[in-house]
């Protein structure tokens, strides 16, 4: 109990912190592949951030270059084929624009939407929405409109996207706490002592037993939140605090790979003091373990925004 008043008290003192990034990316939230690739083709034009261009390639495809929907959208970047036609540039230089190589694409997504931007730079309202608005809609009805068109879908893809876009940028200063952040931590504290269960989501059936994600997406789910099931798309869900600024309710991740958050294999709930509460492994309880392991990959702070920014399938 006494955990859980201290969030609220450490959450009432840091409610006017600040929220935005700069232009960098945060730490591995961009796989290693194509880090290189989005930080110098997301500076391409002062509209595009590559925190923005990472939320589009994430949300379109999930960092997956084979994946085509029913749509006939393909590869990383998800270009219909007659828009890669006259949209696709070569970006790597060898001679080819190739749809399905990243070296290609995401050059493509990025000199797109900064073209987006040339249409629509004397619409009245934030550049960046009104291209997001335009890669969405279509320049036309962006300008037409005077800004972000009244079209439900537009108006919740710019949301998404700039929603998302605060888990791939490196936060330029203090980040506000979660308010539901006590809840999930009093969630978890009940869970105590429970056995692990691989697979476990807390199901009668399971006898009430978790996995380390299960138990982090029944956590936040009981105060309103929903995450993705698996632990490496849960970080995706809000922006990133560095180790020194963790609070009570971060989501705390640790990874195979260092420069990769598609290599987490597991995630905990920070509750302070360098602390987590999580479901460890097959034969232990959800228990409190130390975080500072040398695969400690970083955290997450999750906000209803940006779980609800998710793509459903990654």
């Amino acid at each position: 109990m006494l955990l859980v008043v201290g969030v609220y008290v450490v959450a009432g003192n840091l409610l006017n912190g600040v929220t935005s990034g700069g232009r960098g990316l945060a730490k591995g939230a961009v796989p290693a592949a194509y880090t290189t690739l989005v930080a110098r083709w997301g500076n391409l034009c002062p509209a595009l951030t590559p925190a923005l261009l990472a939320a589009q390639l994430y949300q379109e495809s999930g960092w997956n270059p084979t994946v085509v929907s029913p749509a006939d959208a393909r590869g990383i970047a998800q270009f219909i084929p007659s828009t890669w036609a006259t949209h696709g540039i070569d970006g790597n230089g060898d001679g080819k624009r190739d749809i399905w190589d990243p070296n290609d694409a995401i050059p493509s997504a990025a000199s797109y939407d900064c073209e987006l931007a040339k249409y629509v730079k004397d619409v009245p309202g934030n550049t960046s929405d009104n291209m997001l608005a335009a890669y969405n809609a279509g320049a036309y009805r962006v300008i037409k409109a005077g800004g972000v068109p009244a079209i439900s879908e537009t108006q919740n893809y710019v949301k998404r996207i700039r929603s998302l876009s605060k888990s791939f940028a490196a936060p330029s200063g203090r980040l506000s706490p979660s308010r539901q952040a006590a809840g999930a931590i009093a969630f978890a504290q009940q869970k105590l002592g429970t056995p692990y269960l691989w697979g476990g989501e807390g199901t009668a059936d399971q006898g009430g037993r978790f996995d380390c994600s299960g138990l982090t997406q029944a956590a936040y789910a009981s105060v309103g939140i929903t995450l993705p099931r698996v632990a490496n798309d849960q970080y995706n869900a809000g922006p990133h605090p560095s180790r020194d600024q963790l609070l009570p309710g971060d989501l705390v991740f640790f990874s195979h790979d260092p420069s990769d958050s598609r290599a987490i294999h597991h995630v905990g709930i920070y509750v302070g003091g360098g602390y987590m509460i999580d479901a460890p492994r097959t034969g232990a309880v959800i228990r409190f373990d130390p975080i500072d392991g040398a695969d400690y990959f970083g955290a997450t702070r999750v906000t209803e925004d940006g779980a609800k920014a998710l793509p459903t399938t990654v």
